[in-house]
C-alpha cells in the first residue's frame, strides 16, 4: 500500500518526466516564444531541484505542501 509520500513522488515523478519531454521538444524550436517557453520550464523543473535538494527522505510537512503547490500550478 502507497503512503501519502509514495503518492506524491508518483505525481511529481510524472509531472517532472512531462515538464523534461516539453523542455526537450523546446530546445529544438529556435522562436522566440518557444525559448520563453522554455526558460519558465527550466525554471520549473529549477524549482522541483530547490524543493527536493535534501532528498525524499527528509521531506516533512513543509516540503510536502510546496511540491503540492507546485503540482497544482498550470504554466
Amino acid at each position: 500500500m502507497l503512503d501519502k509520500t509514495d503518492e506524491l513522488r508518483d505525481r511529481v515523478e510524472a509531472r517532472k518526466h512531462q515538464l523534461l519531454s516539453k523542455y526537450n521538444e523546446l530546445k529544438a524550436d529556435s522562436r522566440h516564444e518557444a525559448a520563453e517557453t522554455r526558460t519558465r520550464v527550466k525554471a520549473r523543473l529549477d524549482e522541483l531541484e530547490a524543493h527536493l535538494k535534501a532528498g525524499w527522505a527528509k521531506v516533512n510537512d513543509d516540503v510536502r505542501t510546496k511540491l503540492n503547490r507546485w503540482l497544482e500550478r498550470d504554466d
